[in-house]
């Protein structure tokens, strides 16, 4: 922020023209907004705007780095999360970060810099086992989230009598993400058996006319049952984040209601 424009900020709450709350609003969005590290620039006001602070994508980025980011975030007293972390990445992090919450087989690392408090219950369905890591990211990122989440695993509709078993796991979801690959029919079906919101996220698991995932991500979006949303392939992390945020928005309203 230049002098001119702090000076102009306060000239216009001494004369009344900006209430002490938008001050307050327009101060946090200039100060410290952005955290310069060596190879990051990291949006400390996302939290203030979005409700939740900046995701970190591991992929291409150094070690040091995802840290420095860490670094960045813990100062200002937000939580950390990196998505798609290698063991080599998660290892060095946690070296200065030994509270880290570390999933290999989502392949994310969380760092709780301070307590959230739990809201709204998400309930993540895998249709199959090599479904698994996609399902385990979007559950870690619900977590992240302050949303409590339950892992339903290997439950497609080749065994319907699998799904139809874990039904009143289904019924206490405020909202539900389901993971499936193949023709990715899973979604569909449990939509027909919930009264919330369904986030589908089709998987690159499949065979060759599967197209890595273009066959499920097409069957999804062609889905019949009308509470069926859908993101990208492999997007365990945007399906989480999604259904959390409609989990948590449930949450306040129920208790608004109350």
């Amino acid at each position: 922020m230049t002098s001119g424009k702090f000076e102009a900020l306060i000239r216009q709450w001494e004369s009344g023209e900006l209430s002490l709350s938008l001050l307050e609003t327009e101060l946090r969005s200039v100060l410290a907004a952005t955290a310069v590290t060596p190879d990051v620039q990291v949006d400390m006001d996302r939290e203030r705007r979005c409700g939740f602070p900046e995701v970190v994508y591991g992929p291409g980025k150094s070690p040091e780095a995802i840290r420095d980011v860490f670094y960045a975030q813990q100062t200002a007293g937000q939580n950390s999360l990196v998505t798609r972390i290698t063991v080599e990445q998660a290892e060095f992090v946690m070296r200065e970060f030994s509270s880290a919450v570390h999933n290999p087989i989502a392949r994310t690392l969380a760092q709780f810099n301070r307590e959230q408090e739990v809201r709204g219950r998400v309930i993540v369905v895998s249709a199959g086992t090599s479904d698994r890591p996609i399902a385990e990211e979007a559950l870690e990122t619900c977590r992240w989230m302050g949303c409590d989440a339950d892992l339903i695993l290997d439950v497609g509709v080749a065994g319907p009598q699998r799904l139809l078993a874990q039904r009143h796991r289904l019924a206490k979801g405020d909202a539900i993400v389901v993971v499936a690959g193949m023709e990715g029919a899973l979604p569909s079906v449990v939509a027909g058996w919930v009264s919330v919101p369904v986030i589908a996220v089709p998987t690159s698991v499949g065979y060759g006319a599967h197209l890595g995932g273009i066959a499920p991500l097409l069957g999804m979006l062609n889905s019949c049952a009308a509470n069926v949303a859908v993101v990208n392939i492999d997007a365990g992390f945007k399906g989480g984040y999604l259904a959390s945020l409609i989990a948590r928005s449930g949450s306040d309203q129920c208790e608004t209601t109350r």
